[in-house]
């Protein structure tokens, strides 16, 4: 249930040059926090498999780090296995996308419910919000992330306060097979089809071999 936590500092040499041309007494490099929850299933949103406590959990970070299964289920001695029983990328960022709005739909229209009273009276930070409010509703509804939409600077902030899942920016792990150069050998066009995708919907992806990395920090 406890997310797993991991604080990572950022190496730069800038940052003791600056330091030794200051003569501070301390420096301190800036820092990442990972917050790392276990893996939602379908019904997240509704609190599947623990799925709310999951969800409230990234709430506050500035970004979500999506990873994605692109391995096979057996591979050298071993078989990791799939809660769906095979793997298929698109199905699973879908599954989660959909989590993910759903549990913002909630958010959203229980911010308009909240705001009606104030919205009747005619108040004009109330109407303001309730715009931007039905602006992210009617995405949502269409399954689309609220990220996709293009806010001013004014409108971020009251968006920033509602810490919307999917109003944060978006990076898709994309935990590949060893050996695995670029694309999914196994079907490099269905890969194409999954990269476009999040490019269109407005995000980013890494290509990442978690075994490698896992094997690699013991050295």
């Amino acid at each position: 249930i406890d997310p797993s936590v991991g604080i990572v500092a950022v190496p730069d040499d800038r940052l003791y040059k600056l330091a030794a041309f200051s003569q501070t007494k301390r420096t301190i490099p800036a820092a990442v926090e990972f917050v790392d929850i276990a893996g939602l299933v379908e019904g997240a949103s509704k609190g599947e498999g623990l799925g709310n406590k999951f969800l409230a959990n990234i709430r506050e970070t500035d970004a979500i780090l999506h990873m994605v299964r692109l391995f096979p289920l057996t591979g050298g001695d071993k078989e990791i296995a799939h809660v769906y029983g095979n793997v298929d990328p698109m199905r699973d960022i879908g599954v989660i996308n959909l989590e993910l709005v759903l549990a913002d739909f909630e958010t959203v229209t229980k911010r308009l419910s909240n705001i009606q009273k104030d919205t009747k009276k005619g108040d004009k930070e109330a109407l303001f919000e309730e715009g931007i409010l039905k602006r992210i509703e009617k995405v949502l509804e269409e399954g689309k992330l609220a990220n996709s939409l293009e806010f001013t600077e004014e409108e971020s902030k009251k968006v920033k306060q509602l810490n919307l899942l999917t109003s944060k920016p978006m990076i898709y792990g994309l935990n590949k097979k060893g050996g695995v150069k670029n694309l999914d050998e196994a079907n490099p066009e269905y890969f194409k089809e999954m990269t476009d995708e999040i490019v269109k919907g407005g995000s980013q992806f890494i290509l990442i071999d978690a075994k490698i990395e896992d094997e690699l920090k013991d050295f």
